[in-house]
């Protein structure tokens, strides 16, 4: 293909499933794509508007994934091959979503780069089922934090987070939720502090349940609530405890009953 335009790589985020919370610029580039390059958690549904070459180069947690590396180099290959190509993530590039990693590598390879924000899953997750994750009534904010943070990686210090009094809104986090809940309770917060559990929110498969952080392993395993799934810690996560048939407008015009 020769190429009659500048190279440009587009990171895109998909929002967290129904392809109504696609951004208009995101749909745009998804249609106008000639490579998509998806990762697995994108919804089908948005996948379905591709008219393009689709690659799925998926990484999930204890999985087998594509390499980061293999992915860099795949995207800058179509892109100087003069295709328009698109870095289709769920949520949002640049939130756990390796987005800053890859516009530091096509960046160095000479490419322009557009990030496309996407709705995330730690505000549209919770929403979703009723949770507002800032209130000033129960907090004066949020926290957005990991709790898988790799290999090699850091983790998280749960109790200074557990010191700020704000909502904390954790990704990858439902296989270590024993561990993560004895850290908080360790570091002082309160055994009936209400949380929530969201499981793929935002598409057909939509469940969530309202417990206690205390109760909040055991909860996850009785319901058998799976990833991907955010866990919500805060009084904010008390008031999906109305909103059990809380209606979800799927992108076909249905309507499903999450809960």
């Amino acid at each position: 293909m020769t190429a009659t335009h500048a190279p440009v790589v587009s990171l895109v985020g998909a929002g967290p499933g129904d392809p109504e919370l696609l951004t208009v610029r995101a749909l745009r580039r998804i249609e106008a794509a000639d490579v998509v390059l998806a990762d697995d958690l994108v919804d089908p549904r948005v996948l379905a508007l591709v008219k393009g070459r689709l690659l799925r180069v998926g990484k999930r947690g204890g999985c087998i994934s594509t390499d980061q590396r293999f992915i860099h180099e795949l995207m800058i290959r179509e892109a100087r091959a003069g295709h328009r190509v698109v870095r289709l993530k769920g949520g949002d590039p640049f939130v756990f979503g390796r987005g800053g990693e890859e516009v530091d590598a096509l960046r160095e390879a000479g490419l322009e780069v557009e990030v496309v924000s996407g709705l995330t899953s730690g505000i549209a997750g919770p929403a979703a089922v009723g949770i507002p994750v800032t209130d000033r009534r129960a907090s004066p904010g949020v926290i957005l934090v990991t709790g898988h943070p790799g290999e090699g990686r850091a983790e998280p210090d749960w109790a200074a987070l557990a010191r700020t009094g704000l909502t904390l809104v954790i990704y990858m986090g439902v296989a270590r939720a024993a561990d993560i809940t004895a850290r908080l309770l360790a570091a002082g917060l309160r055994a009936e502090l209400p949380a929530a559990v969201v499981s793929a929110a935002h598409t057909a498969r939509q469940r969530h349940a309202v417990t206690t952080l205390a109760g909040l392993p055991d909860c996850i395993a009785r319901e058998g609530l799976a990833s991907p799934a955010l866990l919500v810690i805060g009084e904010v996560a008390a008031h999906a405890a109305a909103l059990q048939q809380w209606p979800e407008v799927m992108g076909d015009g249905r309507e499903v009953m999450a809960g």
